[in-house]
């Protein structure tokens, strides 16, 4: 929907074919945190003021049971906040008021059976029929099992929830490490939006505890500093990186979970997303034949940095901190107090959270 408005606002004709109905995406229960560059693209395609989003003042970032913390803050960047917490259905409503809006056509329950390829274009053969374009883009979905895919089973899953606290958050996320996965709190309205990593087989149990024993569970593993009050119904999800080796191929383009899907820790994948989106369109203003070999090659090589440094940042850290020696804890308490007491490196690692891989 993004890249469709995106191309609309620039002269170009895009069509979205999508296999569900078109209200399920005002039906998503994932909440997502976006960055302040991404709010900067929405701004651009005239959603972001329909979009309810809460601000993230600062990160607090540390791990369970050993020593280093470090905090990224948004006064020391100079912004009005380092990202917002929105819920994808309310992004999801304003994307699709302003396609509405623009009359962007969209076919609803058409499920894309097969695409031909040739030098003059692609047919798409449907199940509400056969359409012909000069590109097609595969924004939904994932990066499949192909010859073409890379996958990495983490063999954990996210149990995703909305929490109540004691206390006012304050705007304050938390992204804490455990010897059992990442576990982040954003600030969601008055509530906050809870993503719990762990195995798979623990997830699965955790979804299944009454509230008092879910929010018992929690405070243990968290930790002292919130107190959890009550807990919305729990939803789990299975983790793995898949990524496809190049994001294009002859008048194709994949993007979002369809070219990448990352572990949530520090909640760059839908962040990428929407810069695939950005430079896709910035590419392909006033082309003649958008599937044009060479314009695709260009937003290869435009994103192949962002890319590889966001997907390699979010896998490393994925394994990297739940390993469980002493020695590891420990040079991952010296990294967070080396970063915590290191400006410029925090302004660095900031900015890379906040625009990508080109922040300088």
């Amino acid at each position: 929907m993004a890249l469709a408005l995106a191309l609309h606002k620039q002269g170009q004709r895009a069509q979205i074919f999508e296999a569900r109905s078109r209200g399920a995406v005002r039906g998503d229960a994932r909440i997502l945190a976006l960055s302040h560059g991404s709010r900067q693209i929405l701004e651009a395609l005239g959603v972001w003021r329909q979009i309810e989003a809460t601000p993230i003042a600062a990160i607090h970032v540390s791990q369970r049971g050993s020593f280093g913390r470090t905090r990224l803050s948004a006064d020391d960047e100079g912004l009005p906040a380092l990202g917002y917490v929105v819920a994808a259905a309310s992004l999801g409503a304003a994307l699709d008021a302003a396609l509405l809006a623009q009359e962007v056509p969209y076919l609803e329950q058409a499920r894309v059976d097969r695409v031909d390829c040739s030098d003059a274009g692609v047919r798409l053969h449907t199940n509400a029929g056969e359409a012909e374009a000069q590109l097609v883009v595969y924004a939904e979905g994932s990066a499949g099992s192909d010859a073409e895919a890379v996958v990495r089973d983490y063999r954990q899953s996210a149990v995703i929830c909305v929490v109540a606290v004691a206390a006012p958050h304050g705007n304050v996320a938390w992204e804490r490490f455990t010897d059992q996965g990442p576990v982040a709190l954003l600030p969601l309205g008055v509530h906050m939006a809870l993503v719990y990593t762990c195995a798979s087989e623990r997830a699965q149990a955790l979804a299944q505890l009454d509230e008092g024993g879910f929010l018992a569970d929690l405070q243990r593993h968290f930790g002292t500093r919130l107190k959890f009050v009550g807990a919305s119904r729990r939803l789990v999800y299975p983790l793995a990186l898949r990524r496809r080796r190049s994001p294009v191929a002859e008048r194709a383009v994949w993007l979002g979970n369809a070219a990448q899907t990352l572990h949530p820790v520090a909640g760059q994948g839908f962040n990428l997303a929407l810069r695939d989106v950005a430079q896709l369109a910035r590419i392909l203003v006033a082309a003649r034949d958008p599937g044009e070999a060479g314009l695709l090659a260009r937003y290869a090589r435009a994103r192949r940095l962002d890319r590889y440094a966001t997907i390699g940042c979010t896998d490393a850290l994925a394994r990297l901190f739940t390993v469980d020696l002493p020695l590891a804890r420990a040079a991952r308490g010296a990294a967070l107090l080396g970063l915590d007491l290191l400006p410029p490196l925090r302004h660095f690692v900031a900015r890379r959270m906040i625009f990508g891989a080109r922040a300088f």
